[in-house]
């Protein structure tokens, strides 16, 4: 199995932000043009894209799904979509948009019957859980709300159904450049494993702030890693990430 190199791209009017620690109100424009962003993505090699709607995340519904539809159709970037997928004509439409994946979070949580009916009707290649994660607990509601259930718990819960795809946030990491949570992913992967489960496809997301941080998640065993603001920020630049996703191409 391939280390995953994801270059995620945050949708807010339409425009490329990031937020810190999901908090909307510290809230920066990158790009004005997700298009052109995801481009430069593809020119450099990389396959796979994390697009996510704040907006929708926010209305509790698909907002930006025209950027959606043109990155998919101009590019051939395999996107995974999350953010406003609530409903079945959300999920539907994300689909009929171009997403090869969806991330649904609060979904998995609050009405968990709708999701499996998700995974069954999709299923288990096409979606993925969004188990982020505030203080060991599953956070929610575009991580205004912190649920009762502890992220390890609500992933294996899931594995145990057949999911075996998640991308896991630390919420307090995120946006803040301080390295990823590499306690979090370790607790995960030793809990699965405990359980009797060895092929998780854990991705990481969250706290990436420079090249060396990619090594070791790598190093870690996770499948993937996100990476947002460190690329705007020129922590970590296009050069390093081609030549990343070069390496772990050898490696298959």
């Amino acid at each position: 199995m391939m280390f995953e190199l994801i270059p995620a791209i945050d949708l807010i009017d339409g425009a490329c932000v990031r937020l810190t620690r999901g908090d909307y109100h510290q809230k920066k424009v990158y790009a004005s043009d997700p298009l052109e962003t995801a481009k430069q993505y593809e020119g450099i090699g990389l396959k796979r894209l994390h697009l996510v709607d704040l907006d929708g995340a926010r209305a509790e519904r698909i907002v930006n799904r025209k950027v959606l539809e043109k990155i998919a159709s101009r590019t051939s970037l395999l996107i995974d979509f999350g953010g406003g997928i609530k409903r079945d004509e959300d999920i539907h439409t994300a689909f009929e948009s171009g997403a090869a994946m969806v991330t649904c979070g609060s979904i998995a949580v609050k009405a968990p019957e709708t999701f499996m009916r998700w995974f069954e009707v999709y299923g288990a290649d096409r979606m993925i859980l969004g188990a982020d994660v505030n203080d060991g607990f599953a956070a929610i509601s575009g991580w205004q709300e912190t649920s009762a259930i502890t992220g390890e718990e609500l992933i294996l819960s899931y594995v145990r159904k057949g999911l075996r795809k998640v991308i896991s946030t630390e919420i307090s990491r995120d946006g803040m450049l301080t390295g990823p949570s590499y306690e979090l992913y370790y607790r995960i992967m030793k809990s699965i494993h405990e359980a009797g489960y060895d092929d998780l496809h854990l991705i990481a997301s969250g706290g990436v702030a420079c090249f060396e941080d990619l090594l070791k998640l790598r190093e870690q065993g996770l499948a993937g890693v996100i990476v947002g603001k460190a690329i705007y920020e020129g922590r970590i630049t296009l050069e390093q990430l081609a030549e990343f996703q070069v390496s772990c191409e050898r490696l298959v």
